[in-house]
């Protein structure tokens, strides 16, 4: 640890001196800075959180708008973990590559459209390989469709507590409607960890073969920290360079997330700083110090006065000092709407009215049942106690329904929806 800070303090050094010593170069001189000092960069946004309590050691910038890149796929492991565990998915399952998959851009595993592989292996390609094509066949095979998928993951994300996240694909390619944050990606890094752990080994796997080649996970930090076991880097031009990271140490597990910075090495390098720093606080803690990682990091607190704990704040921007998981899955109780099947009578009229609010056609009863069980969870103001219809099947699709509403009601329901981008329409009476 004496050798990091000494690091650090190095850094600061040199940054110092590039800013008052004649430059020889631009290049040379932004060489230290860029390097040394990622959390100057504009992208950049960081947290680290103890997994066990959710405290929040460290935040700079962790509730500013993001793009998460290819740390989007955790939420697309997320919802295939809960699949699994639910039993409507199994490892050796096999997905069918759709041509939309099979276009997507690289990085991915390049099977053809028609081309099949088992759930087992989609999921290691996206762990290690962060392939896109397998990330909408995943998609595809969960949700029906891309859109319909990225719907559910931002229903999933505000369940978890991820209040500023919205997915609008599953893969993390270059979305500028796809935001996150540093706060709710731990937030979701911390909910795979807690909801899932018999799938989070997944995250650590260092190489994956497939038809004989070998991908090496590209998350590095794997090879070079001790301890270090998971999850997931991402990168776009419009994001910089991402890492969601956990190690474990002395039986204390830290989540860091570092976003925007410069490079593979900087951000590395940096969440390990952070990883190390937040290891070396809470051991010197249980000693009896008040430490915090900014101070750690001989990096400035917050200027003028403090008004409320900063127990380790990186600035004074922050909300909260503890990420606090919601619920993955909602009580049974907590949604009083009743679904009705095909050749069931819905019971009509219970707020008074004869409109309809239809927020969808699928291919399946089983699909139209979860999306009336996604929006009354999500919408609940305006569906929960509705009953909920599923109508049947014309030209090939069944409808999702909510049944009892005025027609201004039914306006103000579907509102909602649109406002969200989901689909919705009202029926007049019959």
């Amino acid at each position: 640890m004496f050798e990091r800070a000494r690091r650090l303090i190095a850094s600061c050094v040199i940054a110092a001196a590039t800013a008052v010593a004649p430059v020889a170069s631009t290049a040379q001189a932004q060489v230290p800075y860029l390097q040394l000092l990622p959390a100057t960069q504009p992208k950049y946004a960081a947290v680290v959180v103890d997994a066990k309590t959710g405290e929040v050691l460290y935040a700079k910038r962790a509730d500013s708008p993001r793009y998460p890149a290819s740390i989007t796929k955790v939420m697309t492991l997320y919802l295939a973990f809960e699949a699994l565990a639910a039993g409507r998915l199994r490892l050796d399952d096999q997905i069918v590559v759709s041509p939309r998959a099979a276009a997507q851009a690289p990085t991915k595993l390049g099977l053809r459209a028609g081309e099949t592989i088992s759930v087992q292996d989609a999921i290691l390609a996206m762990c290690t390989k962060s392939a896109n094509d397998m990330a909408v066949a995943m998609a595809e095979k969960l949700g029906g469709s891309e859109a319909r998928f990225a719907a559910m993951m931002t229903l999933r994300a505000h369940e978890l507590g991820m209040r500023n996240t919205r997915f609008v694909n599953a893969s993390g390619l270059p979305d500028s409607r796809q935001i996150s944050t540093a706060r709710d990606i731990a937030i979701l890094s911390r909910a795979v960890m807690r909801d899932y752990p018999q799938y989070y080994g997944f995250f650590g796997a260092k190489n994956f073969t497939y038809r004989g080649v070998s991908m090496r996970n590209h998350n590095g930090m794997l090879n070079t920290m001790p301890g270090v076991d998971g999850i997931k880097t991402g990168y776009t031009n419009a994001s910089g360079f991402n890492i969601a990271v956990s190690a474990v140490r002395e039986n204390r597990r830290l989540i860091t997330v570092v976003l925007g910075a410069p490079s593979t090495a900087v951000r590395n390098e940096n969440a390990e700083d952070l990883m190390l720093t937040g290891f070396d606080v809470m051991a010197r803690r249980d000693r009896g110090e008040k430490i915090t990682i900014a101070q750690n990091l001989f990096e400035p607190e917050p200027s003028g006065p403090i008004t409320r704990p900063s127990i380790a704040q990186g600035d004074g921007e922050q909300d909260g000092l503890k990420i606090v998981l919601a619920s993955a899955t909602p009580p049974a109780s907590a949604s009083r709407t009743k679904i009705v099947e095909p050749g069931k009578t819905a019971l009509r009229g219970k707020k008074g009215g004869r409109w309809v609010v239809q927020v969808g056609a699928f291919k399946s009863k089983s699909d139209a049942k979860e999306q009336i069980t996604l929006v009354t969870k999500r919408f609940g103001k305006h569906f929960d106690a509705r009953d909920g219809e599923i109508g049947g099947k014309v030209a090939g699709s069944y409808r999702a329904r909510f049944s009892g509403y005025t027609e201004a009601s039914a306006r103000d329901a579907c509102q909602a929806l649109k406002a969200k981008r989901m689909a919705c329409m009202v029926v007049k009476p019959t």
